[in-house]
Parts: C-alpha cells; sequence; structure tokens
C-alpha cells in the first residue's frame, strides 16, 4: 500500500480521497515548516502533499529513498527544488487550475482597488475625515489593459476586463493570433504595451526571462499615470524602481499581492501613499482551497495506483485510460534504448526514434522519455524517466522523432537509430502477447525476447561460425538460454543475440571477437 505524507493543511475530503484509493495517509499539517524533521521522516513516504509552507530543499529530496511523488495544492512550486527532484526520478505536480477564477478575480479587485483608492479611503473614512474632495478616482470604462501575459489566468481576467468595456492588449510570446482573436484581446510585443496600457496585470510566472520584466528602463517607458497590478509572482517587478516612479507620480498607483520576499514584513512599497498591498491572498477563497486540495489528492492518487501522470511540471503527462496502454510499450521503448546506448560506443552524437503502426497515434512522449533513459543509463548510470529529456538536452544532443501510420509486419514498431562516430546503429522492436520483442537490429529482421544478459554478435554469415561459437561457451561453462539470428542474405552481413544465464567474462568475450567470421561483439544487460 503506497504512503502518502501531508505536511501541510489539506481538507479532510482531500484526505479521504487517498484513504479511499488505498493510500495510507500520514497527516501531519504543522510539519510544512519543521525541516529537520520532514527530513528525518521523509524516507517512509512514497508521496509527499504540500502546500506553500513546506520547503522540499535538495537535502530533503536526497533523503526521501521512496519519494515517487510530490503534489502541490496550488500553482506555485518556488518551494519544490524542480531539478533535484528530477535528477531523482519524483514527480512534481501542481493544481495549475483549481485557483484560477480566485486568482484572477483578484487582480480584478487590485485594479478596481487602485482606480478608487480604495485602501487609503478606508483608512481615511474611518478616522473620521471625510476626505472625499481628496479620493478622486478614475474608470476602468474604456481603459486600455495590457495584460502581461496571458495563458490560463491571464485569459480570464481578460474576459472580465472585457466584460468592463476595458480594451484588452496583452503580451505573451506562447499566445497565438489565433487564440487571441478567439478571447476578444489584441496580441503586441511589449513595448507597445508598455506605451499605451492605462493600467498593466502580470501573469507570468517567475523564470529568468521574466525577472524584472517591469525594470526601472521598462517602467520609463509606460504612459504617465499608468496603474499596475501584480497579483502572479514577486521578482516580476524592480520594487525599488517602482517606489521612485510612485513617488515621482510617473506610476499613478499600484496594488500588489506578491513579493520578492515573502513573508513580506517589510518593503521600500510599503508606506508609499499611492499604494496597496495584500499579504499574498489571490488563491484565498474557501473555494480555491477546497478545489486544489481535491485536485491534488486526485492526481496523487491517480499516480501511485495507476501511473497517469497529470499537471506534472517534469514529466509528461499520461492519463488513466492511456496508462495502460502505455505500460507494455514504455517497457519496450526503455529496453530499446539501453540496447541503442550500450552499442553507442564512441559517444552520443544525435538520436532518431520512430514510431510506426498502432502505437503512432497514443501518447508518445513518454514513450520517448523512457527510450532515453534507456539510452542515457549506460553512458551516465544516475538516469531515470523523468530526467532523461533534460539530461540530452543538457548534452546537446539532437533528437528527432518521426511517425508512420503503418508498419510493414507488425502491428506497432519502435525503432531507436544512434549516431555513434560518425556512423548510425539501429535496433528496433515491438510488443508480442504483452511482452517486449526485438524485431530488428542493423535493418536485419528476427524476433527475440530481451533477456538478463545477451550477446550481440555482428558476423559474416560463414560456415562454421554457429558451432564455433557454441563450443565457446560450453567450454566456458556459459549455458545458452535463447539464440536468434538475422541476416541480409546468404554468405552476407549476418547477426546474432544470444541470451546466456551466465555473466560472459572479458577474457571469453576476447575469445568470441577473435573468430574469423565476427566484426563486432557486445555484451548487453537488460
Amino acid at each position: 500500500m503506497p504512503k502518502v505524507l501531508i505536511s501541510d493543511e489539506l481538507s479532510e475530503a482531500a484526505v479521504n480521497i487517498f484513504k479511499q484509493r488505498g493510500i495510507e495517509v500520514d497527516f501531519q499539517p504543522k510539519l510544512g515548516p519543521d525541516a529537520a524533521k520532514l527530513k528525518e521522516i521523509i524516507g517512509h513516504y512514497d508521496g509527499l502533499a504540500i502546500r506553500s509552507a513546506t520547503k522540499v530543499k535538495a537535502d530533503i529530496i536526497a533523503a526521501a529513498k521512496n519519494l515517487k511523488v510530490i503534489g502541490r495544492a496550488g500553482i506555485g512550486v518556488d518551494n519544490v527544488d524542480i531539478p533535484a527532484a528530477t535528477a531523482k526520478g519524483i514527480v512534481v505536480m501542481n493544481t495549475p487550475f483549481g485557483n484560477s477564477i480566485t486568482t484572477a478575480e483578484h487582480a480584478i479587485a487590485l485594479m478596481f482597488a487602485a482606480a478608487r483608492q480604495i485602501a487609503e479611503a478606508n483608512v481615511s473614512t474611518q478616522a473620521g475625515k471625510w476626505e472625499k474632495n481628496r479620493f478622486m478616482g478614475v474608470e476602468l470604462y474604456a481603459k486600455t489593459l495590457g495584460l502581461i501575459g496571458c495563458g490560463n489566468i491571464g485569459s480570464i481576467v481578460a474576459d472580465r476586463a472585457l466584460g468592463l468595456k476595458m480594451r484588452v492588449i496583452a503580451y505573451d510570446p506562447f499566445l497565438s493570433p489565433e487564440r487571441a482573436v478567439q478571447i476578444g484581446v489584441e496580441k503586441v510585443e511589449l513595448d507597445e504595451l508598455l506605451a499605451r496600457a492605462d493600467m498593466i496585470s502580470l501573469h507570468v510566472p517567475m523564470t529568468e526571462k521574466t525577472k524584472n520584466i517591469l525594470s526601472k528602463e521598462n517602467l520609463a517607458k509606460t504612459k504617465k499615470g499608468v496603474m499596475i497590478v501584480n497579483a502572479a509572482r514577486g521578482g516580476l517587478v524592480d520594487e525599488h524602481a517602482l517606489r521612485a516612479a510612485l513617488d515621482s507620480g510617473h506610476v499613478a498607483a499600484a496594488a500588489f499581492d506578491v513579493f520578492t520576499v515573502e513573508p513580506a514584513k517589510e518593503n521600500v512599497l510599503f508606506g508609499a501613499p499611492n499604494f496597496i498591498a495584500t499579504p499574498h491572498l489571490g488563491a484565498s477563497t474557501n473555494e480555491a482551497q477546497e478545489n486544489v486540495a481535491l485536485q491534488v489528492a486526485e492526481q496523487m492518487s491517480d499516480y501511485l495506483m495507476t501511473g497517469a501522470v497529470t499537471n506534472a511540471l517534469n514529466m509528461p503527462s499520461i492519463s488513466a485510460e492511456e496508462a495502460p496502454r502505455l505500460r507494455p510499450f514504455a517497457a519496450l521503448a526503455e529496453k530499446l534504448g539501453a540496447f541503442a546506448g550500450q552499442v553507442a560506443d564512441e559517444g552520443l552524437e544525435e538520436v532518431a526514434i520512430e514510431y510506426e503502426g498502432d502505437v503512432s497515434r497514443l501518447n508518445m512522449k513518454p514513450l520517448t522519455s523512457a527510450v532515453l533513459a534507456g539510452i542515457l543509463r549506460p553512458l551516465l548510470q544516475d538516469v531515470n524517466v523523468v530526467s532523461a529529456p533534460a539530461l540530452l538536452k543538457e548534452r546537446g544532443v539532437p533528437l528527432t522523432e518521426s511517425t508512420r501510420d503503418d508498419s510493414p509486419i507488425y502491428d506497432s514498431l519502435i525503432r531507436i537509430k544512434v549516431k555513434t562516430g560518425g556512423k548510425w546503429r539501429r535496433v528496433a522492436g515491438t510488443v508480442v502477447a504483452g511482452a517486449p520483442k526485438i524485431a530488428e537490429v542493423k535493418e536485419m529482421q528476427l524476433e527475440a525476447p530481451f533477456h538478463p544478459v545477451m550477446l550481440f554478435i555482428n558476423n559474416s554469415d560463414k560456415p562454421g561460425f554457429i558451432g564455433a561459437l557454441g563450443t565457446l561457451l560450453g567450454d566456458a561453462k556459459i549455458n545458452i538460454a535463447t539464440f536468434h539470428l538475422g541476416r541480409e542474405s546468404e554468405g552476407q552481413d549476418a547477426i546474432a543475440l544470444v541470451g546466456v544465464d551466465q555473466v560472459v567474462a572479458d577474457d571469453v568475450l576476447a575469445k568470441i571477437k577473435a573468430l574469423p567470421q565476427v566484426r563486432y561483439a557486445k555484451v548487453l544487460r537488460f
């Protein structure tokens, strides 16, 4: 039975989802901030469910000997060391849609608060001042809203703003022109947005590219009197530069829910009369908190019980329906990759993967991850299906994938090609009765099962080879479990795949290589 630790506050309904799915739950909602205790006990769990209080740093992940999945109830995963989790094969999930409406509504609320100076007017009024003439606001009607980021939350903000009869322009490199038309926004470049927007609202993640996207230089490009709302991530705006722009009046008002350092006990923006602050309340509604808790429990349960992957940040998604169909092909893909990786004797220069037949209509991303894990493991050792794509990219090895609707012989075929020493080496396989089989090596057809230890021999098709090989193995007390042959034509290039029950020592392999018919020999392990 899988075991999950919940180290932050999560609803009772979410806890019950785990239990109903047959998962043991250790509910310790106050544990999150206690990193030392978490490190001490994390090795006992298959899953870790968190909110923002738990900080899953590299040392915690190193101690997580059995951990398979980390689930964040919410969208932000700044508190999880994703590279460390990826390197260890731990899937990191979040719940990007459970609090979308809540966060979008908060951004709209901050826009109104900034436009009508609600926070300061409230303080003044409750102090008995009744300064009606002091708080002259502006309408949002007919103003231009500039969205920096128009994904899930940004598009909801756009919808609400259009309902207020605002004009909406958006800067988002990932927003297609078709999608922009569909949601009613005008797609623009960043400089144009800065020059045109009366109100700017940020809805992008915090990355190296988006850090200080509203820098001192970019703030200077905005219209005088612009208002700025940030309910996304701290660090998207240069806070010192914004304070100067607020003091000078170039920025008329700003309203922030997030800050570079949180909890924000002090900040350069605090005290500006035209600045409004809330303590990261974007997702803080009863509905949103319940939604993300239920969602993370469902996602983690699906992964632990069926292998389904949803909203993962470091692995392709796999639906619960896909998982059973993908499983045998994933096993085949990883074994074929292991074959290819073990014969890449002169380094890995390029990888090509071909999917033929029915398998080409499945979700191929997880299969490609499995292939790459198999290829890289013999070369780098500590590799898994989660980390393999990133490791290949880090090394600058080109990867191409192609598909073909049918396969000449089998219902499905996966072919792996690796370039090593300037030459391509090929292996292909299929699934027969649920079991992975080698179907082709060097474009020569055969049908061989995988065996824990196999001899791969490329030889010339000449008489006496099989007898000589059998004698050598017999003299070395090595039992042959399987023996499969393929050839181009009589007397030409041939291959032998021999499953053996004992380890083939280096001296025995040297004798095999010395046989006159042998061109190449390698011991493979699966």
